[in-house]
């Protein structure tokens, strides 16, 4: 058995009790445009992807006007989580983190700004779309927060949860807190200069590079762990968005997804209508898995998908089973209503178009108008099958009698009762059917 020398041993022992070294590699992720649901998508799966490989840090590099609140939520969790340090540069010149935007970048362990850019007005949308909170007569404000007093305890209570919300990320990363309660409770904005002079930002960086230069040596404090940066001269990898956030960044718009669903609904009613075309069929299942696969991710009102499934189910069944508008006209109003409501946001640019949803329900009704045509025109026209069809219809004596005999009615030969005696040849007219007898009279010659 041989035995390793002390010298050895020693540096063994001496490699293991070194900590180990981390990744080299910085990561880019662009982000541009709203907040969406595809951007947190590639956002939250970019930043897994760096802590699995092992990167030295994260760049987000932004420039949005705002976007959804649960989209914002997902990628400041994503970053709060975060094993490694996620910095946010706006830029390029130009370019902005307004509303959700500001809340990312108080999120990131380092925030950093190109100079002609902005950020702030980070009042929730539902309040700040209609023009900020209104005044009530007279114009008083509450001076203890400095917003108008509305009278409306529910527009309070989004803006001071917004206001908490921001203001603890603030004080989670050692930034200006007061600022952050003013951008979100009066819609303040702040440019690249204002922001670092005011404690909101870290650095100003003219670009990548001159932020990749400015942070070497930055200490970043994660889980109580200070981390001591080197990126000068460290090679940036860019993550590409993959096929399924471009995929998800076309279905998650609102109208397509209620295009798609649609597609969806009626393909499969028109194949389980005509079984073996197929072709309806494998459209509207792709669609509505399409569909179904972006409502994940949206702010759906389960309410509105309900009431619009109903009502496209009763205007169908006006199809099957005619209720002269009964069903037709409830599942149209069902349809219109649980459009409208189906996305559950106030956020321009995420809920369904209204000439959208008016066109649908223009198609839907004038179906619904059509087949309530056709059932109407099918009650008025005469029997054509059936005993009821044979009731006043004409036919030929085969035979003369007096009671019973042979009668020829729509070339068949059917056993029939008189009152009148008839002869050979002469034309009748049946009264009535008893069975497999039909009751008949003389028809007068015109």
């Amino acid at each position: 058995m041989s035995y390793l020398p002390n010298w050895l041993l020693f540096v063994v022992l001496l490699c293991a009790a070194l900590p180990a070294e981390s990744g080299e590699d910085v990561l880019l992720l662009d982000v541009d445009g709203a907040i969406s649901p595809a951007s947190s998508d590639f956002v939250v799966r970019g930043l897994e992807k760096a802590a699995h490989t092992d990167a030295q840090m994260a760049i987000l590099r932004i420039n949005t006007p705002g976007g959804l609140d649960g989209a914002m939520r997902n990628i400041v969790q994503a970053i709060l989580a975060s094993p490694i340090p996620v910095a946010c540069f706006v830029a390029p010149s130009g370019a902005r983190a307004a509303s959700a935007g500001t809340y990312i970048m108080y999120a990131c362990h380092i925030a950093a700004m190109a100079p002609g850019t902005n950020l702030g007005a980070a009042t929730p949308v539902q309040i700040g779309a209609a023009g900020g909170l209104p005044s009530p007569p007279g114009g008083e404000t509450d001076k203890d927060n400095g917003t108008a007093d509305s009278g409306n305890a529910m527009q309070h209570k989004l803006v001071n949860d917004a206001a908490a919300y921001l203001r603890s990320l603030a004080q989670l990363r050692g930034r200006n807190a007061e600022w952050a309660s003013e951008t979100v409770k009066t819609g303040a904005s702040l440019s690249a200069r204002e922001a670092m002079d005011a404690g909101v930002i870290d650095l100003l960086a003219d670009n990548l590079n001159d932020l990749l230069e400015k942070l070497d040596g930055y200490q970043v404090s994660i889980d109580a762990e200070t981390l001591t940066l080197h990126t000068a001269g460290v090679p940036l990898t860019r993550i590409e968005p993959d096929w399924r956030t471009r995929l998800l960044s076309v279905i998650a718009d609102p109208n397509i997804t209620y295009i798609l669903i649609l597609i969806g609904i009626y393909g499969l009613i028109f194949e389980f209508y005509n079984p073996g075309m197929v072709l309806p069929g494998v459209v509207g299942a792709i669609s509505l898995l399409l569909a179904l696969f972006a409502l994940q991710v949206l702010p759906v009102n389960y309410a509105g998908l309900a009431l619009l499934m109903l009502g496209i189910a009763f205007m169908i069944a006006e199809a099957f089973a005619p209720s002269f508008g009964a069903l037709g006209m409830g599942g149209l109003i069902a349809f219109v209503i649980g459009s409208i409501i189906l996305i559950d946001t106030d956020m321009p640019g995420y809920g369904i178009s209204l000439p959208l949803i008016l066109t649908f329900t223009a198609i839907s009704g004038l179906f619904f108008l059509g087949v309530i045509g056709l059932a109407v025109r099918a009650r008025k026209q005469p029997v054509v099958s059936g005993q009821e069809e044979l009731l006043q219809a004409s036919g030929t004596a085969l035979q003369d009698f007096s009671r019973e005999g042979r009668v020829r009615v729509h070339g068949e030969s059917w056993l029939a009762v008189s009152d009148t005696p008839l002869r050979r040849g002469q034309r009748v007219r049946v009264t009535g059917i008893d069975g497999l007898t039909l009751h008949v009279e003389a028809q007068e010659e015109e």
